[in-house]
Order: structure tokens, then C-alpha cells, then sequence
């Protein structure tokens, strides 16, 4: 069920997401009212399991997800499907009005943004189809399920080499595809050489797919390397284009690897009354960091409405 959107509240969610629904907990607990406004398109929709999370290891997102949802309304909390189109400063109030999509707008005094990042992959016949299940971006994710497999790293990112060397820590048999990217350093090949990865030189043009599983890499001189799983570097950009109303926009992240947000150790954005979290702020963060994230920042977001009442009760006894 999909709660009913009212007309205000203290603080509006984009997104639902581990970072949005424990930042919502938060706030719902504090007896803010609360609403998370989600797509219902999350990043891990193809993994089979989330993995790394104390207490829920292997459990599918889905799942993760419906149980935040019940904990979220358990408290007064409301969740609704939509999606964001943009946001803006009311201003009157100094707060702000999220509209959707569907042309329905709502008020709110705060909003945190945990509205995650997509993955941009290389245009390589076949990866996307394959992404989230023997095409994969992390080790701590989804390295122990292809421990001990022929394993591929692709050279796509300034994250590729860094890749290479914690996947050969989950199988012997690792082989790192050049690619398109720039050569390797001296110091690189010497690394990898060390470690014992074999490096194949080349574009790779495509994958061989055999019973549904990832069976090679093909290259353009025709070669097909066998592997059973391959690592690709994705270029990770914040879902944040309907940020662009307050004036609030993804930047280029200091690694290069991709597009976010950047909030402070509180998570505030540099606009006034807007927070993020999650992968919106923090691109290489996992599902408990993203829900750490998010219950920091609903904490945040409930102390500096507090400090708001608090001034305005001052100042009426004025």
C-alpha cells in the first residue's frame, strides 16, 4: 500500500532507499512528520542479495526494503511512489515544494535528498544486461560469490587498478583487460605482475554468454578470453537533476569517479534546510554506511528544527 500524500510536511524524503527510510525512522521516532517519496527504481535491483550488513547479510533488496518501509509507517512515518521533478524555495515560509511528476506538489520544512546514483557503463554489447549479476563493480558486494572463478577486470576508471589488486585477494585467476584506457605505468604492470594478474591488451568488443551465464570477453582481434565473472569501474552520477530549482547541483567527485553531492560531517548540502545522503553524497558507500548516513542526517535535520521552534518560542515570549 502507498500512503496518501498530504499537503505538508516537516521534513519530505526523495527517495527510499537505506538512506531515506533510516533517516525517515529517525525522524518519524522524533515524532516529526515525514513522508519518503521513492521512484521505486533502486540502484541494487539486480543484485540477488545485500551483502555486508550486519544481521541481514544475503537478503534480497526487496525484502530490505519492505521491512524499512513497515518500520518507517510503524511510527507514523508515510511512504509514497513517485517521482521527484523538481524542487524549489517557497518563499514565504523559507521552507520548500516538491513536485511530482504526476503534477501532485507537496510542502515541507526540510527535505533530505538520498535519491542515490546511476551507474554509467561502458558501450560494450551485452554488460548492461549482465550488470548486477557476472558483470560487477565491487569486491565487498559481490566478491565472495565469485571467489576461486576466472575473473576479468576491465579498464574503465581510475578505480580499475584498485579493483585488480582486491579481486586477486578472491581468486588466483585474474586477468586485467587494457581496454581503451591509457597504458599501464611501470609501476602498475610491475604490481600486477607481483600479484600475479595476467594483462591482455586490446578493446574488448563484447562478452560470450553460454546457458545464461558469462562464459569469455572477445576482443577486437577476435580473441575470446575465457572468464566467468568480469569487474567494471562504472562511472557513478548522482540522481540529483531536480536539485537544479534551489540551485543545487552534482559536482565532479575528487577521484573522478563519477558525479555527487557533497553535504558536510552533518550531512548538510550547501543550501540551507536540504541534507543528502546515501550514494546522492557518498558514491562508494554500501547499504549500512548509506543507512548510517541517512539516520545521521534525520538526527541532524531533527535537532535544527528543534533549535527553529526554540527560537521562535524565545522570541514570542519577547
Amino acid at each position: 500500500m502507498t500512503d496518501r500524500l498530504l499537503n505538508s510536511y516537516d521534513v519530505v524524503v526523495a527517495g527510499g532507499g537505506a538512506a531515506g527510510l533510516n533517516g525517515a525512522l529517525m525522524l518519524a521516532r522524533s515524532r516529526r512528520s515525514v513522508v519518503v517519496i521513492d521512484a521505486g527504481d533502486p540502484r541494487n535491483t539486480p543484485a540477488s542479495g545485500v551483502h555486508g550488513l550486519l544481521g541481514r547479510e544475503g537478503m534480497p533488496p526487496a525484502e530490505l526494503l519492505a521491512l524499512g518501509r513497515a518500520e518507517v509507517r510503524q511510527y507514523g512515518g508515510h511512504v509514497v511512489r513517485g517521482e521527484i521533478a523538481s524542487a524549489r524555495r517557497e518563499e514565504e515560509s523559507g521552507g520548500f515544494v516538491v513536485t511530482l511528476a504526476d503534477g501532485r506538489s507537496v510542502r515541507a520544512r526540510r527535505l533530505l535528498v538520498t535519491t542515490g546514483l546511476s551507474d554509467e557503463l561502458p558501450a560494450i554489447p551485452g554488460l548492461r544486461e549482465r550488470f548486477g549479476r557476472d558483470v560487477l563493480h565491487c569486491p565487498y558486494c559481490h566478491g565472495w560469490e565469485v571467489r576461486d572463478q576466472a575473473i576479468g577486470i576491465l579498464a574503465s576508471g581510475p578505480m580499475s587498478m584498485h579493483q585488480a589488486l582486491l579481486f586477486r585477494q578472491l581468486s588466483a585467476d585474474v586477468v586485467y583487460f587494457t581496454h581503451t584506457a591509457a597504458p599501464l605505468t611501470d609501476e602498475e604492470r610491475a604490481q600486477l605482475a607481483a600479484r600475479g594478474v595476467r594483462v591482455e591488451a586490446g578493446e574488448v568488443t563484447g562478452l560470450e554468454v553460454t546457458g545464461d551465464r558469462l562464459s569469455g570477453v572477445r576482443l577486437a582481434d577476435g580473441r575470446v578470453v575465457a572468464r566467468e565473472a568480469l569487474a567494471v569501474a562504472t562511472r557513478m552520477v548522482a540522481r540529483a537533476g531536480f536539485l537544479d530549482g534551489l540551485g543545487l547541483k552534482a559536482v565532479e567527485h575528487p577521484m573522478g569517479v563519477g558525479e555527487h553531492i557533497p553535504v558536510d560531517a552533518a550531512g548538510r548540502t550547501e543550501v540551507a534546510g536540504v541534507w543528502a545522503a546515501g550514494n546522492v553524497s557518498d558514491l562508494m558507500a554500501q547499504v549500512g554506511a548509506s543507512a548510517a548516513a541517512g539516520a545521521a542526517a534525520g538526527a541532524q535535520i531533527n535537532a535544527d528544527l528543534v533549535m527553529s521552534e526554540t527560537r521562535e518560542a524565545v522570541a514570542a515570549l519577547g
